[in-house]
């Protein structure tokens, strides 16, 4: 299969792409303007090519996903896993803050699936697999703009698995828990001291165990419009 993997230089993002590229996928590293650390994680795969694009901006989406047709002929899976966190209590979020996690985490994803969704009609199947977070459901004090964000992000998959299943095109969503990934590890100390008080199991979750699920998932069929909780605290 050809698997795109969106925001794939580091984090969570490298772990999919590795995962797809262990079971012999061939595999896109997406990066918006870390060309260095994508192209690192490109290198650790057997057949990967590194395409850059802002995922705020759908002609440089349709570009990517266009050329990446054009090299592999096919685009099988997209994982819309890039995203960023803005961290600030609601009367501290700035209008510039919201509208930047917004066009990161729900409008880059837009971009993704509107562009892709394209051809994997043509092909008559594919899997769109979008990476939310617990914040979009429960919400979290000092995530205002990323849990909304990421709610939007919730809607979108749900409406997208309705749409597009005549298609045989699964869409669903994957819901980590807390990482020490570069993300996670940017994040207040007391949100890390909070997600491992509130685990069931008392630990951080492992982003190569989500990225198994994440392989599992995109191999499936006559599974959509899911929303796979992989977080061990309870919403």
């Amino acid at each position: 299969m050809v698997c795109l993997v969106t925001g794939s230089s580091r984090g969570l993002g490298k772990s999919i792409a590795l995962a797809f590229g262990k079971r012999g996928d061939r595999v896109i590293v997406h990066y918006k303007d870390k060309k260095a650390e994508a192209e690192n994680t490109a290198s650790c795969l057997e057949d990967a090519i590194v395409l850059k694009a802002d995922n705020g901006d759908y002609i440089e989406v349709r570009k990517l996903a266009d050329d990446a047709v054009k090299i592999f002929g096919s685009i099988d899976v997209l994982v819309n896993n890039a995203g960023i966190v803005k961290e600030a209590l609601l009367l501290k979020t700035s209008e510039a803050d919201f509208d930047e996690a917004v066009s990161a985490n729900l409008k880059g994803s837009f971009n993704f699936m509107r562009a892709v969704a394209k051809h994997m009609i043509q092909q008559k199947k594919g899997h769109i697999i979008n990476i939310g977070s617990i914040a979009g459901m429960k919400g979290r004090a000092g995530l205002s703009a990323y849990s909304a964000s990421k709610a939007g992000l919730i809607g979108l998959t749900l409406s997208s698995a309705k749409e597009l299943s005549r298609y045989n095109i699964m869409v669903n969503m994957v819901l980590p828990g807390y990482m020490l990934t570069d993300m996670g590890t940017a994040s207040h100390e007391k949100a890390k001291e909070s997600a491992l008080k509130d685990s069931l199991i008392k630990e951080y979750s492992n982003p190569e165990k989500v990225a198994e699920f994440v392989c599992y998932l995109a191999g499936t069929s006559g599974i959509t419009g899911q929303i796979f909780n992989l977080d061990s605290r309870i919403i």
